[in-house]
């Protein structure tokens, strides 16, 4: 009966949502292409290539989830050099990395709506040997038939925020259903464990592994010079100091030019940096910049840029932000400030930069008290402490510097979960 409801609700949800689904297609991009997959058809190509080998089918929602998926498939084809893989995306950008990265070896689609008749022709389609959800998401339909059909299913750095274990504690009877079907759940801290167990989960196939992200996090030799080139091309100097926002969202971008302006007329020496999370958001961001009289490059009009030294550069291309962190001195990471939920802030520990972060990165309640307890990054309340710390850090080189220390300590000390994750699955 409950899968019943549950397939009588969906349809009707989804035909609600499809407007603002159809909106975000057209304002992004991209989207169109391949749509035929959401619903369960691949083209000949695609199957025939699919269909020489059973797969491993990884599913990863969107951009942080892809790299921590191609992060598994690597080590998991370390281990076992004839696997094959299907990995399926959610997000336009993410397909765009997918692409990019893809082994040719393995196939890579858009992940198809959980209704029962698409999900089950799907998975005729692949016929997967396995199947490995990344982070955390739960599709009733695809989960029950795969494990129906004898398909092992397991979740890999799995996380929960509070507001999703609300959600799901509401629809514990329909949750519980579903993680039971699911071995190993390997998350990323203890509170994701209780979390897990709070809906349903099988206490004895939650595994607290620490989170993936830290062996995803590498240095990227090519495009951190293609960054410093970038940098030179619109006359940026050497001994520039440079505050990077990244993955900025709604409102954030105007902070920071705010402060940027403020800060310059005591630190002649600044630039600015600026890295949206969505690019689509280019006519907005440049609002911020104009508004505070800031002039900018793009990056993508970097090359054939010959003017006086801009403002800022504002990065309008997709998967270059770890590159430009390797060229910054401060960094701000974004959705910390005037959103809920935080972006990844370990890319930027990487380079052992000195990393800030607002009050609001409740997505990472297994990586900030790592670094929280190292004093490894700057956690701040508002704006007005934003500024105070941005001052302190242009003031005081070696506090500066010793600050980003401790964060590359951090990344490196919590690097190997990926490798146990292996090999927990490989026991299953």
């Amino acid at each position: 009966m409950l899968w019943v409801v549950y397939n009588l609700i969906f349809p009707v949800v989804f035909l609600f949502m499809l407007p603002k689904f159809l909106s975000r297609m057209i304002r992004r991009g991209g989207y169109w292409q391949h749509f035929e997959q959401r619903i369960g058809h691949f083209g000949t190509q695609t199957k025939a290539k699919i269909r020489e080998h059973r797969r491993i089918w990884v599913h990863a929602v969107s951009v942080g989830e892809i790299y921590v998926a191609f992060r598994f498939m690597k080590a998991y084809r370390e281990k076992h050099p004839d696997v094959r893989f299907a990995l399926s995306t959610t997000t336009s950008t993410a397909h765009a990395i997918g692409r990019k990265e893809i082994d040719a070896r393995d196939v890579l689609f858009y992940f198809p709506v959980d209704l029962p008749g698409v999900i089950e022709k799907v998975l005729r389609i692949i016929n997967p040997v396995r199947i490995v959800l990344v982070e955390g998401e739960f599709w009733p339909n695809l989960i029950r038939l795969a494990d129906r059909a004898g398909v092992p299913i397991s979740l890999i750095n799995g996380r929960m925020s509070e507001n999703s274990y609300k959600g799901y504690r509401k629809l514990k009877s329909l949750t519980a259903d579903v993680l039971r079907r699911i071995n190993p759940i390997c998350v990323q801290g203890e509170i994701e464990a209780e979390r897990m167990i709070g809906i349903g989960a099988l206490k004895e196939n939650v595994h607290v592994m620490g989170t993936v992200k830290f062996d995803v996090a590498e240095r990227d030799p090519k495009g951190e010079a293609v960054a410093q080139d970038v940098l030179k091309k619109i006359g940026v100097p050497d001994d520039a100091v440079i505050i990077l926002g990244g993955s900025t969202w709604p409102g954030e971008e105007a902070v920071l030019c705010a402060l940027y302006k403020k800060l310059k007329a005591t630190h002649p020496k600044l630039f600015l940096i600026m890295v949206p999370r969505h690019v689509e958001r280019a006519p907005e961001v440049i609002e911020a910049f104009e508004k505070e009289n800031l002039s900018f490059v793009r990056r993508s009009q970097a090359d054939g840029f010959g003017g006086a030294l801009p403002d800022l550069l504002f990065v309008d291309t997709t998967g270059e932000l770890r590159n430009f962190y390797s060229v910054a001195d401060i960094i701000f990471v974004g959705k910390s400030l005037k959103e809920n939920g935080g972006q990844n802030p370990i890319e930027p520990a990487l380079y052992g930069k000195a990393v800030v972060v607002g009050p609001n990165m409740e997505n990472f309640p297994a990586v900030m008290p790592e670094f929280t307890k190292q004093q490894a990054i700057l956690q701040v309340a508002d704006e007005q402490e934003l500024a105070d710390i941005f001052e302190k850090l242009l003031s005081d080189d070696i506090f500066r510097k010793n600050l980003g220390g401790r964060a590359a300590d951090v990344v490196n000390r919590n690097r190997g979960v990926i490798q146990r994750t292996v090999d927990i699955l490989d026991g299953n």
